[in-house]
């Protein structure tokens, strides 16, 4: 989770955020920037390769350079514009616009 917390806090959607252990598996103390309009989870994991990023984005974002989708790859958890840039693929964890 604190991954995923990481892309959106670099492309401006969340502020600082905190790991707070109460005791019961811990929760996230995160500043919203009141960036966020939608975000959301991908279920199933879809599997990407780099030349479908373009037809997940159609499908989740609202219109083309409007959010992001958070992809976890071999490389750890980046955006799909990242992903793009390293010509990797992997599984669609959530998107955010």
């Amino acid at each position: 989770m604190g991954q995923v917390l990481r892309v959106m806090q670099k492309y401006g959607y969340v502020g600082e955020f905190e790991f707070v252990d109460d005791g019961r598996g811990g929760k996230f103390k995160i500043q919203l920037l009141g960036r966020v309009n939608n975000c959301g989870s991908v279920r199933p994991r879809f599997s990407s390769t780099v030349t479908e990023y373009e037809k997940w984005g159609k499908r989740y974002l609202p219109s083309r350079d409007v959010g992001i989708l958070i992809v976890t790859t071999p490389k750890g958890v980046v955006a799909h514009k990242e992903a793009r840039e390293m010509s990797s693929g992997g599984l669609l964890l959530g998107y955010v616009y």
